[in-house]
């Protein structure tokens, strides 16, 4: 009799080792299947200059780099508003299949105020 529990206690210590071990080998095989995604994205960069052309499609500045004068053409994705041939303004592009995309198009006010130092009389005042 005792040898039969034993044999018993035994079976189901076996049995119940089989079914752990089918356990964890399907948990391994669902971890093995998830594939992480990478996105990539565009590089926005910036340039500053002026305006030599501009079109509902396109605009074409002019800007220095190093002592050196360079023209770059922009497809623009919307109309750029408020912009006239001669402003100075800060364009932020990305670079899209060779071609130069333009997201953003600021004007930049180049108007300098006239300072005059402190303590200075004008000339009428002296009279």
């Amino acid at each position: 009799m005792k040898k039969a529990l034993w044999y018993i206690a035994g079976g189901v210590f076996l049995l119940s080792a089989l079914v752990f071990a089918a356990d964890k080998s399907n948990s391994d095989t669902i971890k093995a299947d998830a594939v992480k995604t990478n996105t990539i994205k565009a590089a926005k960069m910036n340039a500053t200059g002026k305006v030599i052309y501009i079109s509902d499609e396109s605009i074409k500045i002019e800007r220095t780099v190093r002592g050196n004068v360079e023209a770059m053409q922009f497809a623009l994705e919307n109309p750029a508003e408020n912009i006239a041939v001669n402003d100075t303004v800060k364009i932020a592009y990305t670079n899209q299949d060779g071609k130069l995309v333009a997201n953003r198009v600021l004007k930049i006010d180049s108007k300098k105020k006239e300072v005059k130092p402190v303590g200075e009389k004008s000339a009428s005042a002296n009279k």
